[in-house]
């Protein structure tokens, strides 16, 4: 499995970005997905996940009710929306695909085991 993760770029607070990340097998739907980041001497984090079909999500709580996670399977396509962007949001994002189908949805980083390439996103105050 192949995600490519694109969308990152370099934004003013208080702005806004769309992440997406395309799977390259169709068994996409199959498997809950999530968005991870990681900053310069930080560890990975989870900011948002979501589960096969897309009726559920979790958030990180420093980006609640500004990020919105979505999916659309028939384009085996996973977006981040971020908004209200602030300069601590500043990391390298990855899409990642939990490791079996049987996982309904999960923020637990092993739980992953297909990582993106990472895109970046940086926020200036």
């Amino acid at each position: 499995v192949q995600l490519q993760a694109s969308g990152g770029g370099l934004v003013q607070a208080g702005g806004s970005l769309t992440l997406s990340c395309v799977a390259s097998r169709r068994t996409f739907s199959s498997y809950a997905m999530g968005w991870f980041r990681q900053a310069p001497g930080k560890e990975r984090e989870c900011v948002a996940a979501i589960s096969k079909t897309g009726g559920s999500t979790k958030y990180a709580d420093s980006v609640k009710g500004r990020f919105t996670i979505s999916r659309d399977n028939s384009r085996n396509t996973v977006y981040l929306q971020m908004n209200s962007l602030k300069p601590e949001d500043t990391a390298v994002y990855y899409c990642a695909r939990t490791t079996s189908v049987i996982v309904v949805i999960t923020s637990t980083l092993h739980d992953y085991d297909y990582w993106g390439q990472g895109t970046q996103v940086t926020v200036s105050s």
